[in-house]
């Protein structure tokens, strides 16, 4: 059975953040293709939550954090199998200093 696809609130604001800046520099066409292709990527975790490699630089977490990539952003992800869900916990653009992927939120 699949697992469902939760996204925080705080992956939800990168998604909304990289629409905002794409639209900005390369029209609405373009940003918009690249958030569906981020949520399809993403929606491929409902059936395979465990493709991503571990994340890490998140291994000192309490959670188990892994990722997947999609162009130049890490999807990153934690499993709960006993409760039946994968949750989105960041969207990161891996161009970015790699210590920013500490970031407490």
């Amino acid at each position: 059975m699949p697992l469902e696809i939760i996204w925080s609130e705080f992956a939800e604001r990168q998604l909304d953040d990289i629409s905002d800046y794409y639209t900005y520099k390369a029209g609405k066409g373009v940003s918009k293709k690249l958030v569906q292709d981020i949520i399809k990527e993403a929606n491929k975790l409902a059936s395979k939550p465990f493709i991503g490699q571990e994340e890490s630089l998140l291994k000192d977490r309490k959670e188990n954090y892994r990722y997947l990539v999609h162009k130049n952003y890490k999807v990153i992800y934690s499993v709960n199998e006993n409760d039946g869900f994968v949750k989105i916990a960041d969207v990161f653009d891996t161009r970015q200093n790699p210590i920013k992927i500490e970031r407490s939120e």
